[in-house]
C-alpha cells in the first residue's frame, strides 16, 4: 500500500476502533496513530497465530480496527480511564 493509503486506512481504522471502544474520536492525528499501530498488532497477531494475515484494503481495514480496539482497551488498563468509581 501507498503512504496516501496507509494514512486513510489508518484514520479510518482508529476512528472507528475509538468509536466502538470511546464513543467519540480521539482526534485526527491519535485515529491515525491508534489505526496504524492498530494495523501492526492486528497483522502481527493473525501472522503469529494463523501464519497469514488478510489482504487487500477492507481485510486490512478490518485487522486494524480490531487491533486499535485491543490497544485501546491495553491502554485504559494502564491509565485507569474508563473504569467504573465507587463513592
Amino acid at each position: 500500500m501507498s503512504i496516501i493509503a496507509w494514512l486513510v486506512v489508518g484514520l479510518l481504522a482508529g476512528w472507528i476502533g475509538s468509536m466502538i471502544v470511546n464513543r467519540s474520536g480521539e482526534g485526527v492525528v491519535m485515529d491515525i496513530v491508534l489505526g496504524i499501530v492498530g494495523a501492526v498488532i492486528g497483522n502481527f497477531l493473525l501472522m503469529t497465530i494463523f501464519g497469514a494475515t488478510m489482504g487487500g484494503i477492507v481485510g486490512q481495514l478490518i485487522v486494524a480496527v480490531v487491533g486499535a480496539c485491543l490497544l485501546i482497551g491495553i491502554a485504559r488498563m494502564f491509565t485507569g480511564r474508563g473504569r467504573a468509581r465507587t463513592l
